[in-house]
């Protein structure tokens, strides 16, 4: 993947704090002018008092909380506060007017690019030159000795606009660039993944053409010859690994299939295709009591496809015990929220999630709660003997895959020497978003999948490499 560059502020830097002391400082005398202003022009009111202060509060929430992850979303209130200057230059005279408007535009744009990544020979010095220029336009009127002839008045009316673009210029010293080499979010991701930006045409016009998760689904079965497994687990418990199942077995074969086939671990929100990269995650329900009227529960479990056989048991048993033992977990509590609402407003509230989602913006923790946001969905029915289902996705949240292992069977194979030799098999239904990659690309990792579960011991060592999905 093409390096890129991705800034940063942190809550430890004192230029960070200075910034948004400045910029908040700005939005506070906006909203007493608005108070005196009753009578302003709606122009003034609107493009001087009410948006630049909008854009303000955002700016400061955004570097407070996001500053970390996604500094690049200031550049729109920037771009909102550069045309409040903009409009603010309009008595100017022409020349001097012409040449404020041209270095908030450059300045706006400028910053978008470079802050976004997309222009990746941007430099900090010469946005720190942009936004100082920009204030010295805005700071000295034409006629230099008309500065000792301003009243307190217009010293005032100024205020806001000097203390906004100051805090602007504290925020660009206060950029710091990424050295780690990771890639960073920027415009079009999403808190639980990235944009795959690179797509074929045709690959990019399918999640337009079929919108629904549903309606892109498609199924297949296939018989896992277990016998050998089987034989493995045995062996490990014997050696002390005394809670290893088949499901764990499973889940680390997947891992180990995403790292050679990330594709895999692609999902599409809002006619967009985007990738988890090394973040696997795997949505299970599970009974806290296994009994007709035990109550169920949903548990995820994060993964890499770093992660061993070892590891995956470890992480799963620990999630599982977590969950038994809690009264309530997350997932329960959300749920139990949404209940208490009137069956109407719970309609509404339903569709309003669907909708933030659709454009990105569910909140971090709303994902991490969801049962329906993650890698694979996955069930196993070998616990209560009973042939594996097709089930179907869920058009709510982004899960591609839904796999389903059936309960154990005999049957009689034909061996190479003429011979019947009865083997175990559990049946494997899967059901995948096609949209997420094609159908040789899902052919090419299921083979190897079934080579995995084949042979369960290559997963008792970490890949010694892991693919990258396309940018």
């Amino acid at each position: 993947m093409e390096k890129r560059k991705a800034y940063y502020v942190s809550r430890k830097n004192v230029l960070t704090w200075l910034s948004v002391l400045f910029i908040l400082c700005s939005a506070v005398v906006r909203l007493v002018l608005l108070c005196e202003k009753g009578t302003a022009s709606g122009s003034a009111m609107a493009f001087q008092i009410l948006l630049p202060s909008i854009a303000e509060v955002i700016f400061v929430l955004i570097v407070i909380f996001n500053g970390k992850e996604r500094i690049y979303r200031t550049a729109i209130p920037v771009a909102v506060i550069a045309f409040s200057v903009m409009h603010a230059a309009a008595t100017y005279g022409l020349w001097h007017k012409l040449l404020v408007w041209l270095a908030c535009i450059v300045f706006a744009v400028y910053y978008y690019e470079a802050i976004s990544g997309r222009m990746r020979g941007a430099n900090r010095l010469v946005l720190f030159l942009l936004s100082l220029f920009m204030l010295f336009l805005r700071a000295v009127p034409e006629n230099y000795m008309a500065l000792q002839y301003r009243t307190m008045e217009q010293w005032i009316g100024d205020l806001p606009t000097m203390s906004s673009l100051v805090g602007i210029l504290l925020l660009v010293l206060a950029l710091r660039l990424y050295q780690d080499g990771k890639y960073h979010p920027t415009w079009g991701d999403r808190p639980d993944g990235r944009r795959v930006r690179t797509l074929d045409p045709l690959s990019y016009m399918t999640a337009y053409i079929m919108v629904n998760r549903n309606g892109a689904s498609n199924s297949f079965r296939e018989s896992l010859d277990i016998t050998d497994t089987d034989r493995y687990i045995r062996r490990r418990r014997r050696e002390g690994m005394t809670q290893l199942t088949i499901t764990q077995i499973y889940l680390a074969a997947y891992c180990r299939v995403v790292a050679r086939y990330p594709a895999l671990n692609r999902f599409v929100n809002g006619q967009q295709v985007y990738t988890r990269d090394g973040d696997i995650v795997f949505s299970m329900v599970i009974k806290r009591e296994m009994s007709t009227t035990g109550e169920e529960t949903s548990i995820k479990l994060h993964l890499t496809p770093y992660d061993t056989l070892d590891t995956v048991s470890e992480k799963l048993a620990s999630a599982i015990k977590q969950a038994k033992n809690e009264t309530s977990n997350d997932f329960d509590k959300t749920a139990g929220a949404l209940k208490a609402i009137p069956g109407l407003f719970l309609k509404f509230t339903v569709w309003l999630l669907k909708t933030m989602d659709y454009f990105g913006l569910l909140p971090k923790f709303l994902l991490e709660v969801s049962p329906f946001h993650g890698s694979v969905f996955f069930t196993s029915m070998a616990s209560l003997g009973i042939p594996a289902i097709y089930h179907h996705l869920y058009d709510f949240g982004n899960l591609p895959v839904f796999c389903c292992l059936g309960g154990k069977y005999r049957k009689p194979v034909l061996m190479d020497d003429g011979s019947l030799v009865e083997r175990t098999f559990m049946d494997l239904n899967v059901v995948c978003d096609e949209r997420i990659c094609d159908g040789f690309y899902y052919a090419a990792a299921m083979k190897y999948f079934k080579r995995l579960m084949l042979h369960p011991d290559l997963l008792e060592k970490a890949p010694e490499v892991v693919n990258p999905d396309q940018e």
